[in-house]
């Protein structure tokens, strides 16, 4: 395997001041206190932040009121009720809820604490989830963030709760499907109209070392990452099935059993950086989407997609490891009708490398009987005996840079011995398994097989000839010039999404014709991104990493660079598809 040269700290440097540590933080906070007979501020937090610890650090500012947030909610039980309908009792599946902060809080506790906030005099600190709501006119406005990935790992410690309730001994999926279902969309909905007018910007993803920018350098940084190539952090994740490949090329701990999972372009769960006096500042990347939404996705995707990054990229390692679960995703209507999820998650697996004998399971065999195989999945579920998936589903042969397609509805799995570069669309909790090959998963549990709703989606017609036609690696050459040469690799016509190959030794030109592009370097060692214009810095990727091209950068060019001068390097683009 290739030694690694994987970025996994990618950021955009930006000129501002950073505060670093709570003393320094409380000493720029608390000229809030000065200049005025009355200043009100706001601390607003997002789920998954450390209350206690942001509490006893801002209590250390001695306000003349203070106003937790949280003694103005509804009581547990009462949210609970409130939000049981979104969140069902399913271990992974709710229904998209669309509550306000209003919904959770008791109208006359609210009215009185802004009462009490509109009479006081002095320095006054309202703070918590919802804080905005008791203060909306306040002076100075500081919103403490949490990228996703790191709730999750909070979830998986049981140190967190969601809103307004005590759920925090609740199992890891059970809370985030909370969070995915209604916790994060009422966070995201307050945090929109916070990020244009915030005064502080806090980073407090790792416990006792917070970090603040004011909100002019955030939203600076938001603006030239908007303009010109970037990547997310990525972050990696064991798994049951998971393999070796990634420890060695993306440079993860070799003492951790596998890794299964990476994602690397999924901005509702990655995070951002911004390099501030040579430190990283870390933030959710949804907050790029929300904040420059037209100059990041470009107009026609944003009136498609709204405030949605469709297009994900992820990792998935079975090299030295096992089959993923066999599984289906819901077609359009369905997580429609189900979850109130307004698009669904088609997908593709890119043979970034392949062990020899590796294999895709994708498809039904010709003939297969809908009733027998359902009947088939459904008792090895109920008696813990095999299910002969090579009697159902075809198990194509799979090869280093082969390209399978997989609109929803489609039965598939990839084999032991393959890196797959996962491209999808984004919904990302929405994979009904139907068959785990009778393992457990890493909490020693077996995993949710969702055999009813996957008997609901399956197209039975794309069996054998369908998928070898339609599917697996329809490769069409595009255009070729000297020294380097573009292919269509997919996705089927059901799929919005569209990719392209290049091969190139020279520099090829590309443009984003008003809408984001996502890349991943899948051979060579290091490539550049330029503008012809000097629009934005060149950027340099290396082998395997994601990258991101916003709508408003239009014209730029990719060439091989450094170890790779004078060699042939790949690419694959993908982008939303508006027209054939």
């Amino acid at each position: 395997m290739r030694k690694s040269n994987y970025d996994k700290f990618p950021s955009t440097e930006i000129e501002g001041k950073l505060w670093k540590g709570w003393p320094e933080i409380r000493e720029e906070l608390s000229k809030a206190k000065s200049g005025r007979e009355k200043r009100i501020m706001v601390v607003e937090c997002y789920q998954g932040v450390y209350l206690e610890e942001v509490k006893k650090e801002l209590q250390a500012l001695h306000p003349d009121l203070w106003i937790d947030a949280q003694s103005v909610f509804k009581s547990a039980d009462e949210v609970s009720a409130m939000t049981y309908p979104y969140v069902t009792d399913d271990r992974l599946f709710g229904y998209r809820a669309h509550f306000k902060y209003e919904d959770f809080m008791n109208p006359e506790l609210l009215a009185s604490a802004q009462k009490r906030v509109k009479e006081s005099t002095g320095f006054v600190l309202v703070y918590g989830q919802g804080a905005t709501l008791i203060a909306p006119e306040a002076d100075l406005y500081v919103y403490a963030d949490m990228p996703r990935w790191e709730i999750q790992l909070r979830s998986r410690k049981h140190e967190i709760n969601g809103l307004g309730v005590e759920n925090k001994e609740e199992s890891a999926s059970k809370q985030y499907k909370r969070g995915y279902f209604v916790d994060w969309i009422v966070c995201d909905n307050l945090k929109k109209k916070l990020l244009p007018k915030a005064d502080y910007w806090l980073d407090t993803t790792l416990r006792d070392t917070p970090k603040m920018i004011t909100g002019d350098v955030l939203r600076k940084g938001l603006e030239k990452t908007a303009r010109k190539p970037f990547r997310v952090v990525p972050f990696f994740d064991p798994a049951p099935w998971g393999g070796q490949w990634m420890k060695a090329v993306c440079g993860l701990d070799p003492g951790q059993s596998n890794y299964g999972w990476c994602f690397d372009c999924v901005p509702e769960e990655n995070s951002l950086y911004l390099r501030v006096e040579g430190t990283l500042f870390e933030m959710p990347a949804n907050n790029l989407v929300f904040y420059k939404t037209r100059d990041l996705l470009g107009g026609p995707v944003e009136s498609r997609f709204g405030q949605d990054f469709p297009i994900r990229f992820d990792f998935l390692d079975t090299i030295g490891g096992g089959n993923l679960s066999l599984q289906v995703h819901p077609t359009t209507q369905y997580i429609w009708d189900t979850f109130g999820i307004y698009y669904t998650q088609d997908e593709s697996y890119y043979l970034l490398d392949a062990e020899e004998g590796a294999t895709v399971f994708l498809g039904l065999k010709t003939g297969v009987n809908p009733e027998e195989m359902i009947s088939a999945l459904n008792e090895a579920q109920d008696t813990g005996n095999p299910f002969d998936a090579e009697k159902y589903v075809n198990r194509w042969p799979a090869k280093k840079h082969d390209h399978f397609l997989i609109p929803n509805g489609t039965i598939h799995c990839s084999g032991a011995g393959a890196m797959v570069l996962e491209i999808s669309a984004t919904p990302s909790i929405f994979t009904f398994k139907l068959y785990d090959w009778g393992r457990l998963g890493l909490d020693g549990l077996p995993r949710p097989i969702n055999i009813r709703h996957g008997s609901h989606v399956i197209q039975w017609e794309r069996q054998t000839e369908f998928v070898r036609d339609n599917l697996v690696s329809q490769i069409q050459p595009i255009a070729q010039g000297e020294g380097w040469r573009e292919e269509r690799t997919g996705l089927h016509e059901n799929e919005f999404i569209e990719t392209r190959r290049h091969w190139f030794s020279v520099p090829v030109t590309h443009h984003t014709d008003g809408g984001v592009q996502v890349f991943n370097l899948v051979e060579g060692e290091e490539a550049i991104v330029e503008s012809p214009t000097n629009a934005f810095e060149p950027f340099v990727v290396h082998y395997a990493e994601t990258f991101i091209i916003p709508a408003s950068v239009g014209e730029y060019t990719i060439r091989p660079y450094g170890k790779s001068e004078g060699k042939e390097c790949g690419t694959i683009k993908a982008y939303v598809r508006f027209r054939q």
